[in-house]
Formats: C-alpha cells, structure tokens, sequence
C-alpha cells in the first residue's frame, strides 16, 4: 500500500505544488512549542519550581552546548538561536509517535494527514541550509566580508579554498539527511509494527502491542538524540565562521 502526504497541485494556477501535511505539521510544532514555553515562563522566580524547572533545564542544556563548543563571550549571542532549533527539532520528530492519521483514496494510495515534519527530506535539508546560511551571515557580520572569506576560506592555507568551499554544500547534504533518515526509518517501522498487529487479529496484535510501546520509547529517545547532534554540528559549523583562526 503506497503512502503519501496531502498535496495540493498547480495552486492559484503558479504551478507549485504544496505539501499541506508537512504545512500543518509544522504550524502546530510552532504552536506547541509557543504554547509550552508561554506555559512555562509564566510567573517566574528568582527560585525556580514546577513547570520553570522544566524550561530552564531545557536552557541550561542548550546552553551547555554552546559553552562547549563557542567562546563564553560568543554564547549569549547565538543562545536564542540554538534554544528555538532545539525545540523545533525535538517536539518536530516526536510529532509522528503520538498517532496517525490518514485515509485511503479511490487509487489505494493512503493520504497520511499526520507525521512528523522532519520525516520529510525538504524540511530538513531546509532547516540545514538555513544554518548554514546564517553562520556564514554571522561570520560576515563578525569580520567583514574580506575578514570573513580570509578566516573561513583562506586559512590555514589558500590551496584548501576549494575544499572548503565543497564543504559548504556538503554540510547541507550531511546535517539534513542524518536527521531525515533517522526520522522517516522509525515512523516507517512503527507503521509496519501497526500493520503487522491489524494484520491477523489478536494472533499479531498481543507481540505487536508490546514491541510497538518498546519501539516508541526507542524512537524519542532517537528524537532527543537527533535535535542534539543536530544542534551540536550547528554550532560547530558557527564556531568555524565566528572564532577567528589561529
């Protein structure tokens, strides 16, 4: 059974099409994550408790990895950047374990109307090429544009430009196929785990039910560990455009 997202061909005649599954993905991971933080930082104590705790554990380990990574002078300024990733790309991966939701069309195909957004390759090579675009931005803005190309490109050797030129678009490939592939590999064996319980009845579903409680847990551990590597390689991306070369 072939499965696929609810797309929109030819909108306003543009010729474009939109994937309106991934749109609406990512508007309620947007909606979510607002909705967490604003419930979170309501109130808020010099002597944190409950739902603060939450939040500025969530910020201490962001910020640890900035630390670990960046200057401490560097840190508060690409704090708020790397918070926001982490939370998109965390509640963004765990999106596709609460369910599924889909319908099959007169063609047999199955419409799924609910998954995670970083499942899908365009979102996440999106989400790269934004990173990398903004370290180059911010290294731009940090030395100049001469400054910038003679740290990032020029050293320690000249005759390594090329390569590192090469590097830029490989950065992409790597950071937003990682994350895809992780993603999309555990949503795909859930699905075969739901199959395989509706598939003979009780005989299938009483091993199913288990493996797929086991499976899920798995997989937002695989999640949390995904938005961390991703995070992680961002900021050590920033640190090679922002910390000047010795």
């Amino acid at each position: 059974m072939e499965e696929s997202s609810w797309i929109v061909r030819n909108v306003l005649g543009s010729g474009l099409d939109v994937d309106v599954t991934v749109c609406l993905m990512i508007l309620l991971t947007c909606a979510i994550i607002f909705g967490v933080v604003y419930f979170c930082s309501r109130n808020l104590q010099l002597k944190p408790t409950g739902k603060q705790n939450f939040l500025e554990m969530v910020i201490d380990f962001v910020r640890k990895i900035l630390s670990d990574n960046l200057p401490s002078k560097e840190v508060n300024n690409y704090h708020l950047l790397a918070f926001t990733l982490f939370l998109f790309i965390l509640v963004s991966n765990i999106l596709g374990l609460v369910t599924k939701i889909g319908m099959h069309n007169p063609q047999g195909e199955e419409i799924v109307y609910w998954k995670s957004p970083t499942a899908d390759p365009l979102v996440t090579l999106t989400l790269a090429a934004i990173v990398i675009l903004l370290t180059n931005y911010f290294g731009m803005k940090k030395f100049g544009i001469k400054g910038y190309f003679q740290n990032s490109f020029a050293e320690p050797a000249k005759f390594l430009m090329p390569i590192k030129l090469m590097e830029e678009f490989t950065n992409v490939l790597t950071l937003g196929l990682r994350l895809y592939g992780n993603i999309y590999a555990g949503e795909v064996l859930l699905t075969l785990i739901s199959n395989l319980a509706s598939s003979k009845g009780f005989l299938t579903f009483i091993p199913a039910l288990p493996l797929q409680m086991i499976w899920i847990g798995f997989s937002v551990f695989i999640g949390a560990i995904q938005a961390f590597i991703f995070v992680t390689l961002s900021m050590v991306y920033l640190s090679h455009k922002v910390v000047a070369e010795h």
